[in-house]
């Protein structure tokens, strides 16, 4: 007869393993084993977790046993790709220092977009019973939410879902297109053309919305022909370089950095100077372009530690967050010589 079936205990075996015995969800496991008052669960699952835990002889490690009493100091993050993206890195980071403020640990996971990968990462956390789990995304946008966040608090960082009952953080897009568009009128600018994504996405609305609020607060009337559409990379913006000529305009806001960079080749090559004959705003304030292209480029800033940092926030219930509407965060812009 083996081990396990005599109840020896087995350090290889995990809270999952029980709730595959047992036919149940870790959630179910964890209430059963922590004896979790207000815990709705039926006796038949109760007493199937019960003799799966004797079966396998499955033992709460010392953690475990921690964590049992309530006192759990971890908070769990996936993220899909921004572990191995610079900039969206910052998200982790945020979320890092402002977990330490609180007395509480990060543990991250960074999927790299592999389903089965975050499912498990999901699962480890829920195992572990984090005080709750931020998933992020590294870009903004709408997501479909892995079943077992549910099992867990979490906030979404950077994404969003609609009718999910989870809150969220996200960029505030519209204020950051506005934002771009006011630092050029209040440098003089009457013509400004906006150059925007032909990706679909929060980014592509939001900014396009802000662009024409600024214009239309400052009584300044917009023809369509200034508002054109390019792909997303530097590859983008040199494309479009002759059209943003042709339109007149003294000054272009592009969707983000990248784009910015590709007008810029394109400009010169026109003979065209930058800021003198036009000012160009950017987005993103990506550090390796912005900060090093010549001139130093005028871009609105992704506020990606603020996210992390106001993700945690309201894990703890530090900030209130309504789960109907995202909560906003500013996109601040960070002035260099080219506007």
């Amino acid at each position: 007869m083996s081990r396990s079936s005599h109840g020896a205990h087995s350090p290889n075996v995990t809270m999952r393993d029980v709730a595959k015995a047992a036919g149940v969800s870790i959630a179910t496991v964890s209430h059963v084993i922590n004896d979790k008052a207000g815990a709705r669960i039926g006796d038949d699952a109760r007493r199937r977790v019960q003799d799966a835990v004797i079966a396998l002889g499955y033992r709460p490690n010392a953690l475990a046993k921690t964590l049992s009493q309530g006192t759990s100091r971890f908070i769990g993050l996936v993220a899909d790709q921004i572990a191995t993206t610079p900039f969206a890195g910052q998200i982790i980071h945020g979320a890092q220092d402002e977990a330490w403020r609180h007395g509480y640990v990060l543990l991250v996971a960074n999927s790299d977009g592999n389903a089965a990968a975050e499912d498990e990462a999901i699962a480890m956390m829920l195992e572990h019973q984090v005080h709750g789990i931020l998933y992020s995304s590294w870009y903004h946008r709408e997501i479909d939410v892995p079943e077992q966040l549910h099992q867990a608090d979490t906030v979404l960082v950077n994404c969003f879902a609609p009718g999910s009952g989870l809150r969220s953080v996200v960029p505030d897009e519209e204020q950051g297109g506005r934002t771009a568009t006011d630092e050029l009128i209040a440098a003089g600018h009457r013509r400004i053309a906006f150059v925007n994504t032909t990706t679909p996405s929060p980014a592509k609305v939001g900014r396009l919305a802000g662009y024409r609020a600024a214009l239309a607060a400052a009584g300044i009337d917009t023809g369509e022909s200034l508002v054109v559409e390019a792909s997303p990379e530097q590859e983008g913006g040199y494309a479009v370089a002759q059209r943003i000529v042709d339109s007149g305009a003294t000054a272009v806001f592009c969707h983000n950095d990248r784009v910015a960079m590709g007008l810029y080749d394109g400009l010169r090559e026109r003979e065209l100077r930058i800021p003198e004959d036009v000012a160009v705003i950017g987005f993103d304030n990506q550090e390796v372009i912005a900060a090093h292209l010549r001139p130093p480029l005028t871009s609105v800033a992704l506020p990606h530690y603020e996210l992390g940092v106001e993700g945690v926030r309201i894990l703890l219930g530090l900030d209130p967050a309504d789960e109907a509407s995202p909560t906003l965060i500013s996109c601040p812009i960070v002035a260099r010589r080219s506007v």
